[in-house]
């Protein structure tokens, strides 16, 4: 496959998102940081679930070129079961107000609970990044008020049921229509369309043939005008098509973070922050260009 062209952007209109005060530039491909503190997530379950070790680990992300830091407390793998948002405030705040003091860079929260998304904002989190697209009760309103940017996904069922046979007629295009009503529904509730980032969803609710399929369709998301982010590091896709038990995914990893990134992602979402920083640069350096601009992103509409 010829990955399409990724273009250089105008330095006059990068797109910047103010992430409660720390920018994130999205004019170049942008690093996310997977920081789990949860005992029970597929890759790292209870690496980082002590605070001390979560941080150590987070200031490492950052000194290998992360550009911002995902930090979650509630497992979204198949067949998770839910925390309450006394548990999850329990887990990330900590964390999370000694990040924003401690790294240049802004933090995200992982929920999708309104309890968690204030107690972060106050906490000093930047981001808002939920997996139910602002579904839940109250989050719309949560968002608004605290006015941080938000990542929207796409998830069909939730994480206790969605791959017990996810099926769809059209995978692209119910996505899509899925990402077009959740922003309608932001824009509604007084969110404003330049603080919203969409996320197809790989591996919530699809099969592997769904999973290959939204990577060759990636650049159909650039119809929605917002950044798109792509999470595939470690991933059961890379199992089913490889053979490969989660710890031995890195190469892999790499590879979809790479391709993610030429069919138009402006933020993808790893655990290996150094291999993935290292590619990227070298497929700058081979396109002859010093930054990439997400072909999902243009200056109008922005």
């Amino acid at each position: 496959m010829t990955a399409p062209e990724v273009t250089q952007g105008n330095a006059d209109c990068r797109p910047v998102l103010d992430c409660g005060g720390k920018p994130l530039d999205l004019g170049r491909v942008t690093l996310m940081g997977i920081l789990n503190v949860t005992p029970d997530s597929f890759s790292d379950g209870g690496a980082f679930s002590v605070p001390e070790r979560a941080v150590e680990h987070a200031l490492a992300m950052v000194e290998e070129g992360a550009d911002i830091i995902d930090v979650g407390g509630e497992s979204t793998r198949p067949g998770a079961q839910a925390v309450t948002a006394a548990e999850e405030i329990r887990r990330v705040i900590p964390v999370i107000r000694v990040l924003a003091q401690a790294i240049p860079v802004p933090v995200s929260v992982d929920t999708s609970k309104p309890e968690v998304m204030r107690a972060a904002a106050d906490a000093g989190a930047g981001m808002i990044n939920d997996v139910m697209a602002l579904r839940t009760a109250g989050a719309l309103e949560t968002v608004r008020e605290l006015g941080l940017p938000v990542c929207l996904m796409h998830m069909q069922g939730e994480p206790r049921s969605m791959q017990r046979n996810p099926t769809y007629r059209d995978v692209v295009g119910e996505i899509l229509a899925f990402l077009r009503e959740r922003i309608d529904a932001c824009v509604a509730a007084g969110i404003p369309r330049d603080r919203l980032i969409v996320d197809p969803g790989f591996g919530f609710g699809k099969t592997v043939e769904h999973n290959l399929e939204l990577l060759r369709r990636l650049p159909e998301f650039g119809t929605l005008q917002a950044p798109v982010l792509v999470g595939l590091s470690r991933k059961s896709l890379i199992g089913a098509v490889l053979g490969l038990p989660v710890g031995e995914r890195l190469h892999a990893s790499v590879a979809l973070a790479l391709c993610a990134a030429q069919q138009g992602a402006a933020i993808v979402r790893v655990h290996d922050v150094r291999p993935t920083r290292e590619a990227l640069r070298m497929a700058e350096a081979v396109a002859g260009r010093r930054r990439w601009r997400s072909a999902t992103m243009d200056c109008e509409g922005q």
